[in-house]
């Protein structure tokens, strides 16, 4: 039987208006397709030490360990908490959403003593709530949420800092769906450890993670006992200490990235690329000013959604500015509805994840998306496909609603 060959991938043309992945930048899709070089060869070396320096910039941060974590954005959750965190250790998780139970149950995986707390979905928690759960459990970490696309809060954490630092904590925030469309401040705000992912308001594709250590996080990482050959016994009374993943060994990472630049694995070239441009792009338009589009278009699409008559979930004034909960009309069915809109328009919005699957549509306006003509368009379709499963919005309500926003820029 002769096998089927399939023809070249071409996928259909979509517009990413969901919580991530988002449609990438076309420069960023460019660079992907620039030609491999070994990776000891100069310009490679060279890129990456370039690519450190954009992302401590994008960050707001002087830790000269910054760098990429080859995988996605949940490769540098664990690449961070399987490195930081020695097994028994006490972690504390405030837990506003879907990703900050996925920070404990990796926080779990690395053999943690894992402490939560937990405040309704679409609120945030207020920094002496935290520091009272700090005193209480004496944990070594603090590990958090910026922003939770699950319920689309944004999580302050200028205040954090300073009391993880009080106590003795380490302080890691999950900065995947914020990072780059919201204010972040990783040295001002005294984090020790943060990571990100490209696929949200970077504008690049999924499968890349910056992380950035403050010198405290490295003194930590650089600690550990190294495997340096074999497995070791589990009776030894170092054993403990052992980072327990050798791909996401931060220690080895970072001599990886270093002067050094000892063998650890293959980097992986293309997507170094993205990243380089994701890094650029924000840079070239100016770091504040790409957050103040972000903010912009957020704006537009909440204001948008109100005038069609769809109630906003969860506490707007702790809102993310890059994406919006919609709470699904009465009658209309929220997955025929997503469905419609893809196949009439090629556009895609999300759904989410436990008490709020199929209660709610979270939009996002993130990235190459977070522009005026996205948001109109999106506006537009939607209410249209609300029309045809019988929720009456007053035509053009959301455009006209959404559009002077925009022209008050």
């Amino acid at each position: 039987m002769t096998a089927l060959i399939p023809g070249e991938i071409a996928p259909p043309a979509r517009l990413l208006m969901g919580p991530g992945p988002i449609s990438a930048y076309p420069s960023v899709l460019r660079a992907m397709g620039a030609p491999l070089v070994g990776q000891y060869d100069p310009f490679m070396t060279a890129t990456m030490a370039e690519t450190q320096e954009l992302y401590r910039q994008v960050w707001s941060t002087a830790n000269e360990a910054t760098l990429l974590v080859d995988g996605t954005s949940r490769a540098g959750i664990e690449a961070a908490m399987v490195s930081l965190i020695r097994p028994g250790e006490r972690v504390l998780v405030p837990v506003f959403g879907r990703f900050g139970h996925l920070l404990a149950e990796v926080a779990e995986r690395a053999m943690a003593e894992v402490h939560t707390i937990e405040t309704a979905w679409g609120q945030v928690f207020a920094p002496s709530v935290i520091e009272e759960a700090i005193r209480r459990v004496k944990p070594a970490m603090l590990a958090i949420v910026q922003g939770d696309t699950s319920t689309t809060m944004n999580q302050p954490l200028a205040e954090l800092g300073e009391i993880c630092a009080k106590h003795g904590v380490l302080f890691y925030t999950d900065a995947t769906a914020s990072l780059g469309g919201n204010p972040f401040e990783a040295d001002a705000w005294g984090l020790d450890a943060a990571t990100a992912g490209l696929q949200k308001c970077l504008g690049g594709p999924s499968g890349s993670s910056p992380i950035t250590l403050s010198e405290r996080a490295v003194e930590v990482i650089t600690s550990r006992k190294r495997i340096e050959a074999g497995i070791r016994d589990e009776d030894d009374p170092d054993a403990a200490d052992f980072v327990r993943s050798n791909y996401f060994d931060l220690g080895m990472i970072l001599d990886y990235w270093g002067p050094r630049r000892l063998n650890h694995h293959t980097e992986a070239t293309s997507m170094l690329y993205a990243a380089r441009e994701c890094a650029r792009l924000i840079l070239a338009e100016g770091r504040e000013a790409v957050i103040a589009r972000h903010q912009l278009a957020g704006r537009a699409m909440l204001a948008g959604v109100v005038a069609m008559g769809l109630e906003v979930f969860g506490d707007v004034a702790h809102k993310m500015s890059n994406v919006v909960a919609v709470e699904i009309p009465e009658g209309v069915p929220g997955d025929a509805a997503r469905a419609a809109m893809l196949t009439d328009y090629g556009i895609e919005i999300g759904t989410s994840f436990g008490p709020l699957h199929g209660r709610v549509w979270r939009i996002g306006t993130m990235g190459y998306n977070a522009r005026r003509d996205a948001v109109l368009t999106t506006l537009a379709a939607l209410e249209s496909t609300l029309g045809r499963f019988g929720f009456a919005v007053a035509p053009g309500a959301g455009v006209a609603a959404a559009s002077e926003i925009l022209g008050q820029a």
